[in-house]
Formats: structure tokens, sequence, C-alpha cells
């Protein structure tokens, strides 16, 4: 059935593709302006819709870049405001979107904005943080207006580009070609136990569409202990999985291969807002298991927005707790911070690695 679907929808991917198409040519030829900087900016992005896990290797960015005064600058899908804004102690999920929050949650050296445009937000960015070094923008491959100075795109294990489709008969935003704006590529996603072999057709198949020589790194996820965010410190065995991201299958499995016994898990659309509809239905279906020694547990971007403003008051009540998630290169870590170092090393003034 699926495969007619895609042979029903083709039509429209050929029409989607030639309009990206072409504002990608338009760009290349320079008719439309791109516009860069003299200092640093590192785009992660993909070319799909849907998670490739940009947020843990924006953090992981973070953290290697940790000797710099550093800024992120995200679109804020979803949130509930417009234009630029520089997150401060009064900002929220609701306000900045859930991912540009778990940032500014999670580290408050790093000075964290959202910017429909992201060229006046990196402008907006210098103008009131000066001394901000390096700026890493969160999910920026097709908004072609900023040239990054490093771009590194993200393809998920599961699902790679290389056997997508343009939407809306598949995930991709624009054609497989756009593989060749990448700097550096991580397969990400992948499992811990990834033969070499497969890591070496993965490589032959990314490089049938990027630039000549182009590194292929892979990646995986690294989950950390449960994180209470409830009314307890203790985690129980029998789970409530609760999520809004784009594909909760890999940490049910991940959840289920750690001995926990899924109940029943409520999934929600990626970027999904918590209504106060949502918890107290969450909460019914926790009452009816309670005495079965019930935990409910969700991800870090999803916590970020459950305990946010009205939600607090209910999610407080229930035994909640968040799984802490990192990035994890299965080879060549190494080399991956080296490559960052050196662009690093190359732009003007800078060199602290």
């Amino acid at each position: 059935m699926a495969k007619y679907l895609k042979l029903l929808l083709w039509p429209f991917s050929l029409l989607y593709g030639a309009v990206t198409g072409c504002r990608n040519f338009l760009y290349k030829q320079g008719i439309l302006k791109s516009t860069g900087f003299d200092f640093p900016v590192i785009a992660v992005g993909n070319l799909t819709v849907g998670g490739t896990g940009k947020t843990p290797h924006v953090e992981y960015l973070i953290r290697l870049l940790k000797e710099y005064k550093l800024a992120t600058l995200s679109r804020g899908y979803k949130r509930k405001s417009k234009g630029f804004i520089l997150a401060d102690t009064a900002s929220t999920a609701v306000e900045l979107g859930d991912e540009p929050y778990q940032y500014h949650r999670d580290f408050p050296e790093v000075a964290v904005a959202v910017s429909e445009k992201r060229v006046e937000g990196v402008q907006k960015l210098k103008q009131l943080v000066p001394d901000v070094e390096v700026v890493i923008l969160d999910d920026a491959m097709q908004h072609r207006a900023i040239k990054p100075s490093l771009m590194i795109m993200l393809t998920d294990y599961g699902r790679p580009f290389f056997r997508d489709f343009i939407l809306p008969a598949g995930l991709l935003r624009e054609s497989r070609q756009g593989a060749q704006r990448a700097d550096l590529v991580v397969v990400s996603k992948c499992p811990p136990d990834l033969s070499a072999s497969e890591m070496v057709t993965y490589t032959s198949q990314i490089r049938k569409y990027t630039s000549a020589g182009t590194p292929v790194y892979f990646s995986a996820f690294k989950y950390g202990t449960p994180v209470s965010i409830g009314n307890t410190r203790t985690i129980a065995e029998n789970i409530l999985p609760l999520t809004g991201i784009a594909n909760p299958a890999p940490l049910q499995e991940y959840l289920q291969q750690q001995g926990y016994n899924i109940v029943k898990a409520y999934t929600f659309p990626d970027h999904h807002t918590y209504t106060l509809k949502d918890i107290v239905e969450v909460k019914r279906e926790f009452e009816k298991y309670k005495d079965q020694n019930i935990s409910i547990i969700t991800t870090s971007k999803d916590a970020v927005k459950l305990t946010d403003g009205r939600l607090a008051r209910l999610t407080k009540e229930l035994p909640i707790f968040y799984l802490p998630i990192e990035v994890s290169f299965l080879k060549d870590a190494a080399i991956f911070d080296l490559a960052v170092a050196e662009h690093l090393k190359c732009m003007p003034a800078i060199d602290k690695i």
C-alpha cells in the first residue's frame, strides 16, 4: 500500500523538488544573496523533516567548545512568540521553543537566542553579546540566506537520506544533492554495535552525493540515569513512556533492553505543546496502574515543557523522570573534534583548542 501511495505522490514530489532546486540554483549563482560572517558560525542541519538528533549534537558541540564564549541561534520551532528573542532568567519553553529552552536550562553560560531570520539573528546576537566568539545554528541547512563557516549534516541511520525521497513521497526537504553543501556528515542514531563493513557501505553511498572527500562519522545515543522531575526519586520497573518526539521507537526499545516493562506508551507528535488536558489524561491513566508501582518516563526535550508554567503543578504530583541523552561517536571521535578545532583555528583571532 505504501508503495502505491508513494507513486501517487511522486508528481507532487517532482514539483516540490523543482521549486527547491530552483531556489538552491539561485543561491549557488549568487542571484539570491547568502551572507557570511568573519567569525565561526557552525550549522547543524539535515536534509529531512523529522528528528535526526540535532539537539544532542548541538549539545556535544557546546561541551566540545566550552573554552569559547558560545551562542546558539534557533528558529524556535512552534514557540508562541515571534521575532528575535535573547533568553534571560524569565524565559520559558513556550516563548523560546523546547530545544532552545533546553540549551538555556542546561548551559546557562551560553547565550541562547531565537529568530526566524538567521542573518538578522546573528547580527543582533553580536550587538547584544559582543564577546560571543562562536555561534552554533540549530537546524539551518535549508536557511540559505545565511552562509555558515562550517556545515555539519546529520542523517538518520534508520532512514538515511540516500534511500529517501523528496516530500511528500518521502521526507526530504530538498534533493539528495543538497548534501554537497555539507563539510562534515554524521550518521546519527546508529546501533552501538554497527559493523565496520556497514560503515564502509554507508560512507560510499553518502559520498555519491557529497563533495569529494567529505568526512563521514557515525554516532549513537548514550542514555544516562533517569532524573526525577516529579514526586519521587526512585523509578519503578513498570513505566509509562510519555514523548513528543519524531521517533520514540529507539527510546522504547532501549528502555525494554534495560529491563523496564512498558505498560502503556503515550506518544504525541514531534514538538508537541502539552496542555492541561494532556496531563490530566496521563494522570488518569497513571491512576489505573499506580497499585503496580509505575513511573512515567520522558525525554529531556519533553521535560522542559512538562515543568514549565501551569503544567508544573500537575507534573510535580506524578512520579515523572526524564532520560538524559548524549552523543557518543562509534569511532574517530578525536578526528571529528580535531576537524572542528582546525576549522576554528582558520578563523580570525580564534585559537583556543
